[in-house]
């Protein structure tokens, strides 16, 4: 989840501004209700992980914004105050298959005093952008966002695609580079020139003076940064994605808001000639059904309660249709609203979970036990008597962790995510080892032993399947340590017959010589060993580890269920 690191001063300022106190310990009892997490609330900061679904608090300033319904009662303003502007951006046609999607708004007037509070906001707003292009963006996929200092601008604008020969001078540098060198050789454009990957044009902002202020969607022109004098900006989103687009476009430009600018509206002539304002300010309407808001709340709210409601989420209840539905406007950069169930999500977080109605299961089921219930019972045992801690890793993985680091080779077809937002995660994983790693390299800070086990899924060939491994981090041991344990735990699930036989070299991340593989009645169910110290530098452990992996399938098919 994002995480994001306020000051106190700020939100109180902020709060200020409206008449409004700030609390610490009413910010600390109240801000997990709104969906977030706090690590620390003191009365200097407030260092707080937003959940996924509400990226409209990624930043101290639209925090705020939230705060003042949520907490303090203020009267919700779901649409947005943007004043008609003269600015125009004209997107030529040929942007059609390279970045459709162009939108763009200005804020004036943005109020800001001393060095220390400029320089301060000037990278809250850089870092808002980050966590909008994580967020929303997908990496810069669907949107990425420039932000730049009207007053270096002449508009009108044009977006137009150009040869990868043209030059200007991008940001942070002193030089003209042109842009197959930008994506060669600059930071941004060695870590997005992906995006951009086999087009032989490619996107570019230009003023009236034909000066590039931005390379979508890799760097801005150096001409155009944000610097301590900047009190009037220019926002321009591009991408594939509209929805993404318009609400980066309407939270940057909240969060300029806030500091008292003024949001004016940019005329958009798209490639396909259709003209437009944005930021479009006012809030959408959604229906929700009265029989489904009453089935899942469990019983029927007064319109008072959900007018309550639903303006501490930065709503307004428009009025009851007939008692088939109601009506309620909400914000449109709420990205995260795509459904009446969404709605209704925040009705009853707004009004609170404590006196909702009750309700019993309408048709009494017996549960049916798993049929490897018993066997992951004494797994689960067994590792603990064995001192093993069970943790829980992510199914997620890569090539590298999962393959290429370890030896490890994949079993029938790998499923591979379509479109990664980290190269961390690109594929299901089809191995629990690589992930055990993971965590010890993770925990280098703690004392040895160090004893972990997982008992997961994993994905082979695109099918579930159940496998348990564990791995011990000790600075003694060996593969009679790690044998010894193996034999203890196939003691505890009631293998009674089996035969260790030599695993061959460069089979797994196992060491050579010091590895073997468990068979029972012609099953292999599993291997074990030494972990090759080669295979653990890449994980960055310098300690010797032991461990193995078994298939909870091929157990449960060799081992009869004693229960």
């Amino acid at each position: 989840m994002p995480t994001i690191s306020v000051e106190q001063s700020l939100i109180s300022n902020l709060l200020a501004k409206h008449n409004l106190v700030n609390n610490v310990e009413v910010l600390s009892n109240e801000l997990p209700l709104l969906g977030t997490d706090i690590d620390n609330c003191t009365n200097e900061i407030l260092d707080i992980e937003i959940f996924p679904n509400r990226p409209d608090l990624l930043s101290g300033e639209t925090l705020c914004k939230a705060i003042r319904t949520f907490i303090h009662g203020q009267d919700a303003e779901p649409s947005m105050n943007v004043k008609p502007g003269t600015i125009s951006v004209t997107v030529d046609k040929e942007l059609e298959n390279i970045r459709p999607v162009v939108l763009a708004g200005i804020v004036r007037g943005v109020e800001l005093e001393g060095d220390i509070e400029i320089d301060a906001f000037i990278k809250s707003l850089m870092d808002h952008q980050e966590k909008l292009h994580f967020a929303l963006g997908r990496g810069r996929r669907r949107a990425s966002i420039g932000v730049h200092d009207l007053s270096t601008l002449k508009p009108p604008f044009r977006v137009k695609a150009v040869s990868g020969d043209t030059k200007f001078v991008p940001l942070a540098m002193t030089e003209e580079m042109s842009i197959v060198q930008i994506l060669e050789e600059h930071p941004k454009g060695i870590d997005y020139a992906h995006l951009l990957e086999g087009f032989e044009k490619f996107p570019v902002i230009v003023d009236s003076d034909d000066a590039v202020l931005s390379f979508p969607p890799i760097i801005n022109g150096n001409h155009t940064t944000v610097n301590n004098q900047t009190r009037d900006f220019f926002i321009d989103v591009t991408g594939w994605d509209i929805r993404s687009c318009e609400a980066s476009l309407m939270l940057i430009a909240s969060q300029l808001e806030e500091r008292g600018g003024q949001i004016e509206s940019v005329e958009i002539t798209s490639f396909d000639g259709k003209m437009s304002q944005y930021p479009n300010g006012t809030a959408i309407q959604h229906e929700v059904p009265t029989e489904l808001l009453d089935g899942l709340l469990g019983r029927s709210l007064t319109d008072e309660e959900i007018t309550k409601a639903i303006n501490r989420m930065g709503g307004k209840y428009i009025s009851r249709n007939n008692n088939n539905s109601i009506t309620i406007e909400m914000p449109r950069w709420r990205f995260d609203i795509l459904h009446p169930v969404d709605l209704i999500e925040d009705i009853a977080i707004g009004h609170g979970y404590e006196d909702l109605g009750t309700d019993v299961p309408k048709s009494p089921m017996t549960a049916i036990p798993r049929a490897d219930g018993h066997l992951r019972r004494r797994i689960r045992d067994s590792m603990q008597g064995l001192g093993f801690m069970q943790i829980q890793s992510l199914t997620l993985s890569n090539d590298d962790d999962q393959f290429n680091f370890v030896r490890f080779t994949p079993v029938g077809e790998v499923t591979r995510i379509t479109n990664p937002i980290t190269i961390d995660h690109t594929l299901l994983r089809q191995y629990l080892t690589p992930g055990l790693m993971r965590l010890l390299a993770k925990n280098q800070h703690h004392n040895l032993p160090q004893s972990v086990y997982e008992l997961g899924t994993v994905v082979r060939d695109h099918k579930n399947s159940d496998r348990v491994a564990f791995l011990v981090a000790e600075r003694s041991g060996g593969f009679a340590a790690v044998r010894g344990r193996v034999q203890a735990f196939m003691r505890d699930i009631g293998a009674s017959s089996y035969v260790i036989e030599k695993l061959p070299d460069d089979e797994g991340p196992w060491l050579s010589g010091r590895a073997a593989k468990i068979v029972i009645d012609g099953i292999h169910v599993g291997c074990f060993g030494e972990i090759d110290p080669s295979i653990s530098e890449r994980f960055d452990l310098r300690v010797p580890i032991s461990g193995a992996e078994f298939s909870l399938t091929n157990l449960a098919d060799s081992i009869t269920d004693p229960v």
